[in-house]
């Protein structure tokens, strides 16, 4: 596994060659294969945590004694925690060796998504989900960086497949699952359910990864000011993106000061990084076009993919009076047929331009959210079926072909800084991309409330009718007052008329998502022509 130690460095780009030692014999295939199909199967995990507990959350909040808005910090320790050690994690690897690192994560992932099944409190939860986050993205980096540097070009779109079920196909299968067991089984039971497939991910990675020795030296050798720029820089602004729209934004001197903090110190590890000998991240990768346009596509597709997972449920708890099961199974379709669709990803990556697969797949994910634009109070499970099929086909059919592009010709030096990059920008977006959506849905139902609720006048014979029908109703059902009748007609008509400003806002929302995406096709023509590559489309 040297060749994968010395693919997990970050900062290779002022290292000599002559430096990095001499790679090993070929593993075998069945050892190669066990590696990526573990380490795969802990990516899958590390993100189906994030959508597993959302789902649930509100069982989760009731069970420990959390309120509303502090519940919410179940979920941001955990992304606060998953995007600072992405980027740490090539680093990382180099010092403790890819095997002791990816294990001993594995394996404390395991220990403490038991152990928030536990928690007491909510101090206890955040605690708990920090360190699971802490220890869960760290296999999201590895994997990918596994996949580029074991498997030769040829087989590396299969690996990027499987790599796909965790990028797109575990945010989109998470809310099913977390509902199912929730209401059938408790919500313990969400963290209970990492148990088996992680036990299977430490026997593969346990067989199949190579001892390495470790290099402490390094500790001291360390980019420490960029280390620690970057780890408060990301953890700041998750915690603005993740709080903002709870605290009104820059309304809050704690989401200013905490701005100001991500502003400057991410300010500061840009200029590290450019200028330290051997920088955390190798970030002179993103003048390279194919991988800057890749980033730029893949954090649009971020926004989208996390974005899109976010406002459905929302659309039907709000609207519709969905449970979490409900609203899983509605959710379903989106992920379904990405389980069969990815597997022939690599097929069509042999046949076709990897561009176009990347274009039609940008496309059709447009496409699925601008069919949600004309959403009507009868707008439900029916209604979403169609949409949500065109959605889990482009989604199948983008984040293959663009990884692979994005990534081919990086040298096995910078593998490790390919790797984080790729994967913290699409989190990233994801983070982004709900921060904003959170603060347009509801500024879109403000705007369309006031329309509505300036046209709806009592000086309206329309109006005066429609309120004399309701008081009658009212009457006629137990409602002896009249007063009383009318007073609840009135009300009854604002609630309808917030219920349409929130349908409106939710299609303005989908609307808003297309053009996302339309803009990632647009970034998506800008890649240059892959050369030949047997198998991958890409150079």
């Amino acid at each position: 596994m040297a060749t994968l130690q010395i693919a997990a460095n970050g900062n290779s780009a002022a290292r000599p060659a002559a430096a990095a030692p001499a790679a090993p014999a070929a593993m075998s295939p069945l050892r190669m294969w066990a590696a990526v199909v573990g380490s795969t199967l802990g990516a899958f995990m590390a993100v189906l945590n994030i959508q597993i507990v959302n789902a649930s959350l509100a069982d989760i909040q009731g069970a420990i004694g959390a309120g509303t808005d502090d519940g919410g910090w179940i979920s941001t320790s955990y992304l606060i925690a998953e995007i600072v050690v992405i980027p740490l994690s090539a680093w990382l690897a180099r010092v403790f060796s890819v095997r002791n690192y990816l294990l001993v994560s594995a394996i404390l992932f395991l220990i403490f998504s038991v152990a928030c099944a536990f928690a007491a409190n909510l101090q206890q939860m955040i605690i708990l989900r920090a360190i699971q986050g802490f220890s869960g993205g760290v296999l999201i980096p590895m994997a990918f960086t596994i996949i580029i540097t074991l498997l030769p070009k040829t087989k590396q779109p299969i690996g990027l497949a499987l790599f796909a079920l965790s990028a797109t196909f575990a945010p989109a299968i998470g809310p099913t699952i977390g509902g199912y067991l929730t209401e059938n089984w408790g919500w313990e039971y969400i963290f209970y359910v990492n148990l088996v497939p992680g036990a299977l991910m430490v026997g593969m990675l346990w067989a199949s990864l190579d001892r390495g020795p470790m290099n402490l030296k390094l500790l001291a050798k360390g980019d420490w000011p960029g280390i620690v720029t970057m780890a408060i820089g990301l953890a700041a602004l998750q915690t603005v993106l993740e709080e903002g729209n709870k605290e009104d934004w820059f309304g809050s001197d704690f989401i200013v000061r905490l701005s100001v903090i991500a502003a400057v110190s991410l300010t500061l590890f840009l200029i590290i990084e450019l200028r330290a000998a051997h920088p955390l991240l190798n970030l002179r990768l993103l003048v390279r076009r194919n991988f800057g346009f890749g980033i730029v596509a893949n954090f649009l597709l971020g926004i989208a993919l996390y974005g899109s997972v976010f406002v459905l449920p929302i659309y039907l708890t709000r609207i519709q009076g969905y449970n979490s099961e409900q609203i899983g199974m509605v959710l379903a379709w989106t992920g379904i047929p990405q389980l069969l669709l990815i597997p022939l990803v690599p097929r069509l990556m042999k046949r076709f331009d990897v561009r176009l697969l990347i274009i039609i797949g940008f496309a059709l994910f447009a496409a699925s959210n601008f069919m949600n634009v004309h959403m009507t109070g009868d707008y439900a499970s029916d209604q979403l079926f169609w949409p949500n099929i065109v959605r889990a086909i482009g989604q199948a059919l983008v984040f293959t072909p663009l990884s692979a592009i994005a990534t081919a010709g990086i040298e096995q030096e910078n593998a490790g800084s390919a790797s984080a990059l790729f994967n913290m920008m699409r989190n990233l977006g994801g983070a982004v991309g709900i921060a904003s959506l959170q603060t347009f849905l509801s500024k879109r139902e403000q705007f369309h409330s006031n329309i509505l609720t300036n046209s709806v006048s009592v000086f309206e014979e329309a109006t005066r009718d429609r309120i004399a029908r309701l008081t009658g109703y009212f009457m006629s059902h137990g409602v002896s007052d009249q007063a009383l009748a009318s007073h609840k007609a009135v009300v009854a008509i604002a609630l309808k008329i917030r219920k349409q400003a929130n349908i409106m806002a939710f299609s303005d929302t989908f609307f808003l998502l297309g053009v996302a995406l339309v803009v990632a096709l647009l970034a998506s023509l800008l890649l240059r022509k892959p050369g030949q590559l047997s198998g991958g489309g890409a150079h």
